[in-house]
């Protein structure tokens, strides 16, 4: 497997995995989306902060690489599904932004309304082992989807790692409803020594997370 695919890859299941699952642009309850994120004013200095905003009425996941094929069906793209079943679409449904380190990128993405935590666990138990493929005419890349413990007890933050011959590379993701509302973010490995601020993950994951459902739960 070459660096070239294994980019490819992870990039299939951050954007398949936990993408962009809603639209709109932030009117009424936008505000309190707004006044509830966080701001390049929360992070250090040389963080590279973005806020993403959707097209209004673009599909899921529009303009990104498609889904990958897995065996269990459904498990590269298992927590997307699981989202967009339950989202509520539209102006003020979400608020999005990305931060990047050198060492990884990080995408939150703070819902006016609350996730299928249930089914969000119930999709991890079922992809806890899972093959995720290209092409069936090319061999299955062995994945596995694992819970990590965290301090804030209604949060589910799972770990997912592709095992290439002895390398492993894994992205990280979190889903927390917080107060009528709920944050759900995706972290992956990216080396970027243009940002001078180094990022350790899960530990930057979880503490930027962590910080995102305080301040909503604060507002």
């Amino acid at each position: 497997m070459t660096a070239r695919l294994v980019a490819a890859a992870l990039t299939a299941l951050v954007v398949g995995g936990c993408g962009d699952v809603v639209t709109g642009t932030a009117t009424w309850p936008g505000a309190r989306l707004r006044n509830v994120l966080l701001t390049a004013a929360d992070f250090p200095a040389g963080v590279r902060y973005d806020r993403l905003v959707e097209q209004p009425g673009a599909p899921d996941g529009a303009g990104g690489p498609p889904s990958m094929l897995s065996t269990p069906e459904g498990c590269s793209d298992g927590f997307t599904r699981v989202i967009a079943a339950s989202a509520e679409r539209g102006a003020g449904s979400a608020a999005k932004y990305s931060v990047s380190y050198d060492g990884a990128r990080i995408v939150v993405t703070v819902l006016s309304w609350q996730l299928d935590l249930d089914g969000i666990t119930a999709t991890a138990q079922r992809c806890a082992r899972y093959e995720t493929f290209f092409d069936r005419s090319m061999p299955g890349i062995p994945m596995t989807t694992t819970r990590l413990a965290t301090d804030r007890p209604g949060a589910l933050v799972y770990e997912q790692t592709m095992q290439l011959g002895v390398e492993r590379t894994s992205v990280y993701s979190s889903f927390e409803n917080v107060d009528g509302m709920a944050v759900f973010a995706v972290a992956f490995p990216t080396p970027d020594p243009a940002v001078p601020v180094r990022a350790t993950l899960p530990q930057t994951f979880l503490d930027i997370v962590g910080n995102q459902a305080n301040r909503v739960a604060r507002r």
